[in-house]
């Protein structure tokens, strides 16, 4: 399995889920050099700001960290569902010490 395929695949899948707001842009970064995959949202509503990230993959230390799940169905489980063990995924948002209460690796 071509890792860095599947995280751009599940990302840009999300890119896609576009709102109907024409004022706020769903904008895709990818660093392979550094193994970070984000999804974030650039615009405005009205008169407010909107700048969030969506998305955020990041590969290090043998894991992949999800740092930011802004998802209904869980990054963790479409990379469980694609075959990724559940030993190489750490929910980075997640405080160590409630990562332990998971299937996901801790870190």
């Amino acid at each position: 399995m071509d890792c860095r395929k599947l995280y751009k695949s599940i990302v840009e899948k999300h890119s896609e889920c576009d709102s109907d707001n024409r004022e706020v842009e769903t904008q895709i970064a990818f660093d392979v050099d550094r193994n970070r995959y984000l999804i974030f949202h650039v615009g405005w509503r009205g008169e407010r700001r909107v700048f969030g990230c969506v998305i955020h993959i990041e590969i290090g230390d043998g894991k992949i960290w999800i740092q930011r799940d802004g998802t209904e169905v869980g990054i963790a489980n479409e990379l469980i569902a694609a075959g990724v063990p559940k030993s190489d995924i750490v929910l980075g948002y997640s405080s160590p010490y409630m990562r332990k209460f998971t299937e996901l690796a801790v870190g």
